[in-house]
Formats: structure tokens, sequence, C-alpha cells
């Protein structure tokens, strides 16, 4: 009888714990994002650190500082030469007084004329100083809190750079001898997906914005510079983003004609078409193996369960767990799948 009191208290125990930390880990789940997003990029960037290290001798730090300012470099080269373009397209197109928008209103057609009427509506019913004020707090609170998760997220790619070879130790010293192998090669594959995902969603993002621009600006869109980079950083969002960048397009072109707009969807659809069936397979190939439903869903679980912001992060996340499904379930050989190279060799990620 002891006994059985025992074990039902040990049981109950581990039932109530097991519920709890389910609970504190649902609490933190904006956390985990963050931390998952780190852990990704770190994947990315090893096989450039480990290049740094192994070949050129530069210290890790070194090397994770250099491909920060890289980054930061590619983002003030692009600043650079696409602010004055931008700027130059919104002055051109957008009335900066009162009697311009007045002027535009009166001899514009069709959707350009809907828009520029309901900016009129907007300007009569601007709010108060202080609406202003309380709005622009509320902007600067949420801009920091930004600040915050973006730096969160580059210190814990950082860190998990040096840390991720004495996690795996101690992750392996808990498991039974004959299981390591398969863990660790589990491991460092999905190490290798994620990094070859990353690196190959990077470049499909300068690619298409890159495509789109030059495209747009052939046939004469306005803002064609701001549509192509607009419908290449949405190529980081799966499914939604180049619908979404479809509908830009045509929205923008229907402001000039519906011919401008039939072809400014046609331009992306045709990008889209050869993004799919010959450079993604180039590029990524089956850096992730997902089927287009299996994406769906798992954009849309994880869009209801983290938020919005969290659909860059579906298809990393989904591709870990089907990866360690075709381990467990289907009994595939770690060390023997294949993944893609991007920007790096395979063997070169593994170092």
């Amino acid at each position: 009888m002891r006994q059985t009191v025992r074990r039902a208290f040990v049981s109950s125990a581990i039932f109530v714990g097991v519920v709890v930390l389910a609970l504190a880990l649902w609490k933190i789940r904006l956390l985990l994002a963050l931390l998952f997003f780190g852990f990704i990029i770190a994947a990315a960037m090893r096989p450039g650190v480990a290049f740094l290290h192994d070949r050129l001798r530069i210290p890790r730090i070194a090397g994770i500082l250099l491909h920060y300012a890289g980054l930061v470099g590619l983002f003030a080269l692009l600043l650079y030469f696409v602010v004055p373009t931008a700027k130059h397209q919104i002055a051109a197109a957008v009335p900066t007084s009162q009697s311009e928008l007045n002027q535009a209103t009166k001899h514009s057609k069709g959707i350009k004329h809907e828009i520029l009427r309901g900016i009129q509506k907007r300007l009569k019913n601007l709010p108060s100083a202080r609406d202003i004020a309380s709005s622009a707090l509320d902007i600067g609170l949420r801009a920091f809190e930004i600040a915050i998760g973006i730096f969160f997220i580059f210190a814990s790619a950082a860190y998990w750079i040096f840390e991720r070879d004495r996690a795996e130790r101690v992750v392996l010293s808990l498991l039974p001898r004959p299981h390591r192998k398969v863990v660790r090669d589990t491991w460092n594959l999905i190490d290798l997906k994620l990094g070859a995902f990353v690196r190959g969603q990077l470049v499909l993002v300068g690619l298409v914005a890159t495509v789109l621009s030059l495209a747009f600006w052939a046939v004469g869109l306005k803002f064609w510079l701001l549509v192509g980079i607009f419908a290449g950083l949405v190529e980081l969002i799966p499914v939604v983003g180049p619908l979404a960048a479809g509908a830009v397009a045509v929205g923008v072109g229907f402001t000039d004609s519906w011919q401008k707009a039939l072809v400014a969807g046609l331009i992306v659809l045709v990008v889209r078409l050869l993004e799919d069936y010959v450079v993604i397979p180039k590029i990524l190939g089956e850096a992730v193996g997902l089927t287009p439903l299996t994406v769906l869903f798992s954009v849309a679980a994880v869009a209801w369960l983290f938020g919005g912001f969290a659909i860059i992060l579906a298809i990393p996340l989904v591709a870990v767990l089907a990866t360690i499904v075709d381990v467990l379930v289907f009994d595939k050989n770690p060390a023997e799948e294949e993944v893609p190279s991007v920007l790096f060799p395979a063997k070169e990620a593994e170092t």
C-alpha cells in the first residue's frame, strides 16, 4: 500500500511538473522564437566563421564581427544607392502641398483618384497635438522593443557559435552510447539545412529585388525601385510574401492604367515561376524538403501560435521537425543525407 501511494505521488508530481513546464514555455514563447531565430542565423554564419578561423587564422569572435560588419555595410550601401532614387520617385509622384493635392485629385481618375481623395479626407481629420505625442511615444516604445529584440537575436547567434559544441557534448553525455552517433549526425544535419536555407533565402532576396526592379523600370512602373525592393524583402515570408508583392505591383500599376497593372502582374508571375522551377532547385535544392501543403499549414500554425512576426520562422521550424521525424520514424541515416551547397560547401559547414 505504501509503495502504491509513493508511485501515485511520484506520477502526480511528474505530471504537475510537465504541465508547469509547458505553461512556462508557453509564456516565454516570444523569447523562444527570438532564440530560435538566433540559432538559425548562427547556422548560416558558422561556415564563414569556420573558414576564416581554419584557413586565415582569424579568431572566431573577429570572424563573427566581420560578418556583422558586412551585414551593416550591405545595409548602408543599399541605403546609399536606394534612398536618393526612392526620395526622387516619391517627390515626383506625391503632392507636397494642399494646392498640389487638390489639383492632382481634380485631374486624376480611377484608383489614383480614390487614393488622393482618401488622403484629402485624412488631412481634414488630423489628430490633435496630444494624440500625435501619444502615438509618437507608443511608436518610440515599440521601436525600442524591436531594437532590443534584434540585439538579442544577434547576440544569441554569436554566443551559440561558441556554445554549440559544448551543448552538443552535454546532450550526448546524457544519452546511451549506442544512440549518440545518430543524435550527433541528426544535429549536424539540422544545422546544415538551416544554414543552407537562410543563405539561400538571402540570395533569393537580392536576386528577386534586382530582377523585378529592373523589369519594373523597363516598363515604366511608378515607384519601380520601391516596389522591387519590397518584392525582394517579402521573399522571406512564405506563401504570403509573393502574393503581397504581386498585389502591390498590380495596385501601383492601376494608378497609371489597367495595361500597366496587367504587365506588372505578369512580370511578377513570370519571375515567380522562374524562381520556383529554375532558381530555387539550383540554389536550395532539397534543403528543407517540405511539400506546399506542409508549408501552408506550418505558416498558418506558426502565425496563430506565435504571432505574425514568426511567419518567417515557419519553414525552418517545420524543417527541423521533419528531419527528426525522418530519422526517428522512417529510419533515415542522417549521415547519408545530402545538403545543398549555398555559398559554402557542406564539408566546410561541418567544421
